[in-house]
């Protein structure tokens, strides 16, 4: 990633609010960059990482030009979180415009999958995105002096009712993961709760700029598998309600979240992490008392099988491309320091050792550093006894010459269109 990818940048406020000349986040507070998060807060700097997933695949002979830019769009809106905007509410940050920052992730995986002569049409879709809200105001200008229940009531009624937008279960996202891209969801109108409650806040950001919304509203985000998000307002909350609300942090970890777990590779034995998953193909966990089943096993060996082949995707098999570019994407949003480790293992299974091991051993610097206290349950105990087996394994094969470049890295991350 070049350097001008983390050159300073805060767009100056838009001189009208129409949907020609669509408003550009600012705010009265300032957006400064920082180097950690209030929740987990991983202790790395993302800006100082070098990322392997373009240059391995532009080492292939594919061209990744529309991919960096999407990527350099993404990172040159989340670089102006402030720990303060990250805790802010979707349905009133002005730091980083989220529809725009959405539709970068969708335009970086398109460059990865169709090989297209042409990038995703961003601008289209965030016309596509205001025209909604202007939409709206027409047919439901007499909502305006209603009560805020009774507007908010009408808002749902126009986005779930008059224009169908409808949500997918989290099951089926792993069948049409065109549920997880926003441009998808605007075409189909078939989406994700987090896209939904992303379309409906992008709603209200636009009304409240044109002076039509007084008063403080939040998105309750639904934490079951068939609600949609509802508007309220905010004046009227109660203490209950907050573990619904989606702030820009939690929006964008779980836009990317989302899109890591739909194209992870190894999808067998859903109750186990995504981690412990690639570590049991890895052969890096002990099996132990009987505890994986000969299908799992079976599973895992045809998920490195297919690795080896070069089958980077498949349906119900993920895909190491996208899986690759959302833990990227993950890491310089700085919500987990586990996800270097996460990426770290799929970048050994793609036989990049050396990087694998770069990531590795900064995510052990990090936790190492980290105050919080350490968990005893079992699932981490398997997690730090998995890393540390693919410490070891790493530092053995970086000791072999030649072993850190394998012949069929090549393969693996080539110019596939087609998984079988």
């Amino acid at each position: 990633m070049g350097s001008s990818l983390y050159a300073a940048f805060c767009p100056p406020p838009s001189p009208s609010l129409t949907k020609f000349s669509r408003w550009q986040p600012t705010s009265l507070l300032s957006c400064p960059r920082v180097a950690c998060c209030s929740g987990s807060q991983p202790q790395y700097v993302a800006s100082e990482l070098k990322f392997a997933l373009h240059d391995a695949l532009e080492s292939t002979g594919m061209d990744t030009t529309y991919a960096r830019e999407a990527r350099e769009g993404f990172w040159s809106q989340i670089k102006k979180l402030s720990s303060l905007e990250r805790e802010t509410s979707i349905s009133i940050n002005r730091c980083v415009d989220l529809g725009k920052t959405a539709l970068h992730v969708a335009a970086e995986d398109d460059s990865l999958i169709s090989h297209s002569s042409v990038p995703l049409p961003v601008d289209a879709f965030i016309d596509r995105l205001d025209d909604l809200s202007v939409g709206y105001c027409p047919h439901y200008s007499s909502s305006f002096k209603s009560s805020p229940e009774s507007f908010l009531e009408s808002i749902e009624r126009y986005l779930f009712d008059e224009k169908g937008f409808r949500r997918t279960n989290a099951r089926n996202q792993l069948i049409e993961p065109r549920a997880l891209y926003l441009h998808s969801v605007l075409t189909h109108r078939s989406g994700s709760a987090v896209m939904l409650s992303l379309i409906y806040s992008e709603i209200l950001k636009m009304l409240r700029l044109w002076g039509l919304v007084d008063f403080d509203v939040e998105i309750s985000f639904p934490l079951d598998l068939h609600s949609l998000p509802r508007g309220y307002q905010k004046q009227k909350s109660k203490e209950s309600d907050q573990p619904h609300i989606m702030t820009v942090q939690t929006l964008l970890e779980e836009i990317l979240s989302n899109l890591k777990t739909a194209f992870w590779p190894f999808q067998h034995d859903q109750s186990k992490s995504l981690f412990l998953r690639a570590a049991r193909a890895a052969n890096c966990i002990d099996r132990l008392n009987n505890e994986d089943s000969g299908l799992q096993l079976a599973s895992a060996k045809a998920a490195q099988h297919r690795l080896e082949r070069g089958v980077w995707t498949s349906v119900r098999f993920g895909d190491m491309r996208r899986a690759l570019a959302a833990c990227e994407r993950l890491i310089l949003l700085e919500t987990d320091a586990k996800e270097l480790r996460d990426y770290s293992i799929l970048l050994y299974h793609c036989g990049l050792y050396e990087q694998s091991l770069q990531h590795l051993k900064k995510y052990q610097e990090t936790k190492s550093c980290s105050v919080q206290k350490q968990s005893s349950d079992l699932v981490s105990r398997q997690e730090d006894d998995a890393v540390e087996k693919l410490m070891i394994r790493l530092n053995l094969i970086m000791m072999e010459q030649g072993w850190s470049k394998p012949s069929y890295v090549r393969n693996f991350l080539g110019n596939n269109s087609e998984p079988w």
